[in-house]
C-alpha cells in the first residue's frame, strides 16, 4: 500500500515505514505530524478525487536539517561583476508511521 501526499509545493510517494525528506515544518523531533493533503492512495487499485478526501498520512518527525551548500555564481563578461553565494535549504527528516485511506 502506498500513498501520494503533496507537502511544501511537492508530492511524495510513500508507503509504512518510509523515511523521507520534506520542506522544513515547524514541528519539533519526536513530535507526530498528520498530512491530510493526500493526492492518491493505492492498495489493489488506485485511488483518487473523492475517494480519498477523508485519507491521511500519520508520521513522526525524527529530526530537522539543512541540505548540502549549493554555490550560486553570478558573472557578467567583461564589466567586471561577478558575484559568488552559496544556499542551504532546511528540510525535516520524517518516519511515516500509518495510511489512513
Amino acid at each position: 500500500m502506498y500513498a501520494i501526499i503533496a507537502t511544501g509545493g511537492k508530492q511524495y510517494k510513500v508507503s509504512e515505514g518510509d523515511v523521507i525528506k520534506v520542506e522544513k515544518l515547524d514541528v519539533e523531533a519526536g513530535n507526530a505530524v498528520t498530512f491530510d493533503h493526500v493526492v492518491a492512495v493505492s492498495d489493489e487499485s488506485l485511488k483518487v478525487g473523492e475517494d480519498v478526501a477523508n485519507a491521511t498520512v500519520s508520521a513522526t518527525v525524527m529530526e530537522q536539517g539543512r541540505g548540502k551548500k549549493v554555490i550560486v555564481y553570478k558573472y557578467k563578461r567583461k564589466t567586471g561583476y561577478h558575484k559568488k553565494n552559496g544556499h542551504r535549504q532546511a528540510y525535516t527528516k520524517v518516519k511515516i508511521d500509518k495510511i489512513n485511506a
